[in-house]
């Protein structure tokens, strides 16, 4: 029997345009040593090539809980990035929200003690909403490194999101979940 994988990411990815890129995260990781394993929101699904991610890493992309008493088809997490992290998911995972599988393990990973990292992807309109401010810095004060503005991403102009893609810093992601190892 092979034994898991030390180094084990998980990239839960969310209904936003940056979704569509999420395998340059997962070359980036892959490259780094990284075990891939890719988790997306039930919405995000609308926006991922499932099969090429499941080619990319090996493994299926999960958006649903398995069924109790199965055993689980993805090694166990060592660190988590949210990558494309939306304006909702933020704010359930700092409210402590449970109600899809990524934020079942986004939340649980926090009791874990796991390396979380999120790097969000929204506009400045929704950037400016009291509870996201709110949001970010529970998450921070729970050990969670959100990456925004110079040390991330800097919310864009509202309807201009798809313009700054090729800017979008996943390797300031994975980055800052190594430093966290």
């Amino acid at each position: 029997m092979t034994p898991p994988p030390e180094r084990v990411l998980y990239v839960v990815t969310c209904a936003t345009p940056a979704a569509r890129h999420v395998g340059e995260l997962v070359d980036l990781a892959q490259r780094a040593g990284w075990t891939v394993c890719i988790i997306a929101t039930p919405s995000a699904t609308r926006f991922i090539d499932e099969t090429a991610l499941r080619e990319q890493t090996g493994y299926p992309v999960r958006s649903e809980y398995k069924q109790p008493g199965k055993p689980d088809i993805l090694p166990a997490a060592t660190a988590i990035i949210v990558g494309g992290a939306s304006f909702n998911t933020i704010n359930k995972w700092a409210a402590g929200i449970s109600d899809t599988l990524a934020l079942g393990l986004l939340t649980e990973g926090i009791g874990l003690g796991l390396p979380l990292v999120a790097l969000p992807f929204l506009n400045a309109a929704q950037a400016a909403h009291p509870a996201f401010n709110r949001s970010v810095q529970e998450l921070r004060q729970a050990g969670v490194k959100v990456l925004l503005g110079d040390n991330g991403y800097t919310p864009h102009t509202p309807h201009q999101g798809s313009e700054n893609l090729s800017h979008y810093p996943w390797d300031k992601a994975l980055r800052a979940v190594e430093a966290l190892r």
